[in-house]
């Protein structure tokens, strides 16, 4: 009776401590960008941090002790359960008092509730009177600017019927008002726009009255010029705007009609102009949608070189100095990646002192410099606005970029796929968690947060990167937060002692990126409550028993990426874990169904077809790797929330028809199929109309034929073939499918010579790619097929086509590679028959045709 007395009691103070989290997780959201303003609010909130962390430590141990205890005795399950549960109720009262405790201390410390009022700080004020731009203190350097404020002098003095928005979009320090002021006083604009200019500075305590008064004193002296600018020419730059809303709060929008600026801005001078400069694309976009934003670009080296040379060296030759005076600076200006604003402080603090060893102490501790240098105004203040302006559930996705490594490239995939599992992704009705999470990536990215590297043909992010300076503002935010430990490369020159206080107790996550062997050899016992490990370029192999460290120490670990780490073998009872990466792995071994709470699985490249259960595993949303013989012999009608799938390897045991309906059980939950069959075995065949979820199938591997219409999924709308070795035009087939979006036939996925669209094929499609599909000599396209294609593109161009002209919505094609001048001499008189309208660009091996829509 005592027994369950206690079990009831501690049960309920956890389930209480449950929603005083999810209270204290709501309260830091809104107390995170007060704690930016007061440095009392600021060790408060850290306060208050570290009480959450503890209260989810309590949660997950809480959980994983109930868990373990299931496979004990009866009678030691009972003793163990009621010790547990004695120390959880002890530590949770401790948690009670300390949050308590805080609370009193806020009163004590004269904190008012979080949110009161509107006021900016004191210090917040200061660094806005810092950073007001004035049109008139124009820089005397500029450097790799000059085509760009041409480019912008055209279209301000340019002729239009209609008042147009102009905006310059970048990153923090990129140079937008300093292009803007050398526009603004350019001789041209000057002599173009005489009476009525002004410049006014938003920032992000936008005060719309503030800013008309700087216009009003720039432009008028009287209430009878106010009523003249009506119909005057003007132009007016808006400096640093951050929202959408202020945009239309300053232009006092008209709700029925999207050009209409109200009275602010009049439109009686035709040709006006306003000119503002933001770091969100979105605001660009809402000002002024039928004006294509100017996007500011990063300094090439040669451009960030000379930058430096004039602010470092003034007007002396830099040749004139000691040559290691000048390699030192070239490293140091490479490290700035083209940030104007970088380079500019860099230089200007060299400049001051021109010894050896005062600059091998810069390029030594760079960040810490630049971060005093121009103190309010220096390179991570600017760039902090960014981090205080974004929205709470995108600021842990920005803080998960500091875990990986300098300068590399992220593939979009991992990164969306590892921020769901890290929980940073808000469930949407009707939307999938990974949409949401792409919508996240894209906000980041049009806040210059993310650098895109490359896009897919449907113009989706593919690869991504982060600037240095970035970087390094999420490394110190993500250092204050304890989002990870206190460092997150193990280099034994940095770091000669192996014990572990090289990360904090609070360490959520870790990233490694050298010296495996030696992070292994490391006491991990003062970070058990780990929930993140990511291995990066490690290489080499590591044994199996140099991983048990990790089920042993990281107990509720969720996330473990190896795809960086050559291994033999996974670590087992890690019963915690959700997500596992790994590639290239020799073999699998038999325990992942033993991982129950898994979602996401990684095992590409297996090289040993053993067996591998994984039907126990019934959370699971992503799997890719399983091969087919080891897929077959799971109950897959058990896997009801397997939303991605990827089957490979050889087919030897793997019947037609019981493959197809092991895919045909999952029905309810299927999005995306990919099947890779090994060069001497086919894919099976497969009918999959029972899966209306399915709309993303890839196959690559011999065929013996395509598969009829009606066996597809009606709702597939994206389909890649790859060396099936089709004899027969799969166009008849495909052209029928309802719903089918993108296209793609890729190196041998058709054998024959030619192909044909029948008039109303494809009445959906968008996009055709025929890549690599060598022997094909004419594609013949119908009259009323494919009326929506919008791109085609062809790899290895030798194909005669007909029909081309009538798809009226085409506005793209690229012809990507050529072999012989006789291929050129067909591809000028296509274009001279077909596309002789079309805008040509020559690429390197290939051409990019373009066109307007209609």
């Amino acid at each position: 009776m005592a027994t369950e007395q206690v079990s009831s009691r501690v049960r309920g103070q956890v389930d209480r401590l449950h929603k005083d989290l999810r209270a204290m997780q709501c309260f830091l959201e809104e107390a995170d960008k007060k704690q930016e303003e007061d440095s009392r609010v600021s060790n408060w909130v850290s306060e208050i941090r570290e009480a959450v962390y503890d209260a989810q430590d309590i949660i997950d141990m809480f959980i994983l002790n109930a868990q373990s205890l299931r496979t004990h005795s009866f009678p030691e399950r009972a003793f163990k359960k009621l010790t547990n549960r004695y120390k959880v109720g002890k530590k949770v009262e401790a948690i009670q008092l300390g949050l308590q405790d805080i609370s009193n201390r806020r009163e004590a410390l004269g904190i008012k509730n979080i949110g009161e009022g509107t006021s900016t700080s004191r210090s917040a004020q200061m660094l806005q009177d810092l950073r007001r731009s004035t049109p008139h203190a124009e820089e005397h350097v500029v450097v790799g600017l000059e085509n760009e404020a041409d480019k912008l002098v055209n279209q301000l003095i340019g002729r239009d019927q209609r008042r147009r928005v102009i905006s310059l979009v970048g990153m923090g320090g990129i140079g937008k008002t300093t292009l803007a002021k050398k526009v603004y006083n350019h001789t041209q604009v000057l002599k173009h726009f005489p009476d009525c200019r002004a410049w006014a500075y938003v920032s992000q305590d936008c005060r719309p009255r503030d800013v008309y008064m700087q216009i009003i004193k720039q432009i008028c002296t009287s209430t009878k010029e106010q009523v003249e600018m009506m119909e005057k020419l003007y132009l007016i730059v808006l400096d640093d705007v951050w929202s959408p809303s202020d945009w239309s709060c300053l232009a006092k929008r008209s709700s029925n009609d999207p050009d209409c600026l109200g009275s602010v801005f009049p439109n009686g001078g035709k040709d006006s102009r306003i000119l503002l400069t933001t770091r969100y694309k979105e605001v660009a976009s809402h000002a002024d949608v039928r004006s294509i934003p100017h996007e500011m670009r990063l300094l090439s080296k040669q451009k960030s070189w000379d930058l430096f040379r004039r602010k470092a060296f003034l007007d002396i030759d830099a040749e004139s100095y000691l040559p290691d005076l000048k390699e030192l600076g070239e490293k140091m200006v490479d490290k700035c990646n083209g940030l104007p604003l970088a380079i500019v402080l860099l230089g200007g603090l060299l400049s001051k002192n021109m010894s050896h060893i005062e600059w091998k102490k810069v390029h030594d501790n760079m960040s810490a410099y630049l971060a005093k240098e121009g103190s309010q105004t220096g390179v991570m203040t600017v760039l902090n606005l960014s981090y205080i302006d974004l929205p709470s559930y995108l600021k842990p996705c920005f803080l998960h970029l500091s875990l990986f490594p300098e300068d590399y490239v992220i593939f979009t995939r991992k990164l969306l796929l590892l921020w769901i599992a890290e929980g940073f992704v808000l469930e949407q009705d009707r939307q999938s968690m990974k949409d949401t999470a792409e919508i996240y990536l894209n906000e980041l990215i049009n806040r210059n947060l993310i650098q895109v590297v490359r896009t897919s043909v449907n113009a989706k992010v593919m690869e991504c990167r982060v600037h240095d300076f970035i970087r390094e503002l999420a490394i110190e935010k993500a250092k204050e937060h304890n989002f990870f430990g206190t460092n997150i490369v193990v280099d034994p020159h940095l770091f000669p002692s192996t014990s572990s206080s090289l990360f904090s107790s609070k360490s959520r996550r870790q990233s490694i990126y050298s010296d495996f062997e030696r992070y292994a050899s490391i006491e991990h016992y003062s970070t058990p409550y780990l929930r993140s490990l990511l291995f990066f370029n490690l290489g080499g192999i590591c044994r199996t028993s140099q991983l048990d460290f990790i089920a042993k120490c990281f107990k509720v670990l969720r996330v473990l990426d190896l795809e960086g780490l050559g291994i033999e073998n996974v670590p087992s009872n890690l019963i915690n874990l959700q997500t596992l990466d790994i590639n290239n792995l020799k073999r699998v071994p038999d325990v992942i169904w033993k991982i129950t709470n898994m979602r996401y699985l990684y095992i590409e490249e297996q090289e040993e077809d053993d067996p591998l259960k994984i039907d126990t595993v019934q959370n699971l949303q992503i799997l890719s790797g399983i091969t087919f013989n080891q897929w077959i012999r799971n109950n897959s009608s058990k896997l009801t929330c397997l939303e991605k799938l990827k089957i490979e390897g050889r087919r030897e045991l793997v019947e037609g028809v019981e493959f197809s309906n092991s895919i045909a059980k999952l029905h309810s939950s299927l999005k995306s199929l990919y099947l890779k069959a090994s060069n001497e075995t086919n894919i099976p065949s497969l009918a999959m109309s029972s899966c209306p979820h399915l709309y993303k199938l890839d196959i690559k591997g011999r065929m013996q034929k395509l598969t009829e219409t009606f066996q597809f999924p009606q709702n597939l709308s994206q389909l890649t073939l790859e060396a099936c070795r089709l004899d027969c035009d799969p166009m008849p087939i495909l052209e029928k499918l309802p719903k089918l979006l993108t296209l793609r036939l890729r190196a041998g996925s058709y054998l024959g010579k030619e192909m044909h669209v029948s008039a109303n094929g494809f009445p959906p499609l968008k996009i055709l790619q025929l890549l690599g599909v060598s022997g094909l000599v004419l594609l013949n396209i119908e009259k009323g097929a494919m009326p929506w294609l919008m791109q085609l593109e062809f790899y290895d161009f030798k194909t005669e086509i007909f029909g081309l002209n009538g798809l009226l919505d085409l506005v793209e094609v690229k012809i990507l590679r050529f072999s012989t001048p006789s291929e050129r001499l067909l591809l000028d008189m296509f274009l001279r028959t077909e596309v002789s309208f079309w805008d040509l660009t020559w690429l390197a091996g290939g051409i990019h045709l373009c066109r307007q829509k209609g």
